[in-house]
């Protein structure tokens, strides 16, 4: 569905898109069903989520346990399956300053418009978890420095994450986004601010950058409207969680009623169109190649 041609016009048309008016919301992704209903819908951008990819890839927890060839290959298919441009989570880079500059291009090659790579020690975890630890700043933007050499193309961007804020305060926080800014990230990601009023600091910080929110709900961040995210300087919102959590109590109701009654009928949930779901999967192409084909 995709060359590295349709991959170069999505970064460019991101990269634009970045600077134009308005906020970019970007659905979480996480598997093939999840992007390509996200991919009709018309969004700017597309986010996949480490949190939901390792659930559903592994159905394990974000804890540094995936590997970059599972989340690559993730990358690889749904950059692959869709036309949206797509950013990705690639955790610390999954290793020293080699695994960095390897990760890089892996990400690159594979689709993606925007590479996350985050401040945190190995083994890292989920932002809105407690317990996390940093690397020391230089390292992390030294890593910075190496992602934003590694890059063939320009609009292929970097986007720098810091967790310091949870353990060490927004004043840290703020400091090394600065030095990650420096360093050559394009985007900045300050993690789990815990009030609208630490989201504002965050904002006047950095007046004139493409800065990320974290809406996760039930997590250590406000969630806000689109009009209060922008007049607070935000750039983009991910909603890594909307689409795993709104799919988690789905099947917990419907597989719950199958369990109760024995059948599907009468289930508390509204059921897609079979037909359609068919049709999203790519079923009539394969109905058009059979008719040309068939003996």
């Amino acid at each position: 569905m995709s060359s590295t041609t349709s991959f170069a016009a999505r970064r460019s048309a991101f990269a634009a898109r970045l600077r134009q008016p308005g906020l970019i919301a970007a659905p979480g992704v996480f598997d093939m069903i999840s992007a390509r209903i996200a991919d009709t819908l018309g969004f700017d951008a597309l986010y996949m989520t480490g949190y939901g990819t390792v659930a559903s890839h592994l159905g394990l927890p974000d804890a540094g346990i995936a590997t970059y060839g599972d989340m690559v290959g993730r990358v690889s298919r749904i950059a692959a399956g869709t036309a949206t441009p797509l950013m990705a989570d690639a955790d610390t880079g999954y290793g020293g300053l080699l695994n960095v500059q390897h990760t890089v291009r892996g990400y690159e090659a594979a689709g993606a418009v925007v590479i996350q790579l985050e401040d945190q020690e190995f083994p890292k975890k989920c932002g809105h978890m407690l317990g996390r630890k940093v690397v020391p700043l230089a390292d992390m933007a030294r890593k910075i420095e190496v992602a934003a050499a590694s890059r063939d193309s320009r609009d292929f961007l970097i986007m720098a994450r810091t967790d310091a804020r949870t353990m060490h305060g927004l004043d840290d926080a703020l400091r090394r986004a600065e030095a990650y800014l420096k360093a050559g990230a394009d985007i900045l990601f300050v993690e789990s601010p815990e009030t609208e009023a630490e989201m504002r600091r965050v904002g006047e910080a950095f007046t004139g950058v493409p800065l990320l929110a974290n809406m996760v709900e039930g997590g250590r961040t406000p969630v806000l409207s689109k009009a209060d995210l922008e007049a607070l300087g935000y750039k983009i919102a991910i909603f890594p969680g909307l689409g795993f959590l709104a799919i988690a109590q789905t099947l917990k109701d419907a597989y719950g009623h199958l369990r109760a009654t024995g059948s599907s009928i009468g289930a508390p949930v509204k059921l897609h169109d079979f037909q359609a779901m068919g049709a999203l999967m790519g079923f009539d192409e394969v109905a058009a190649f059979d008719a040309k084909w068939r003996d």
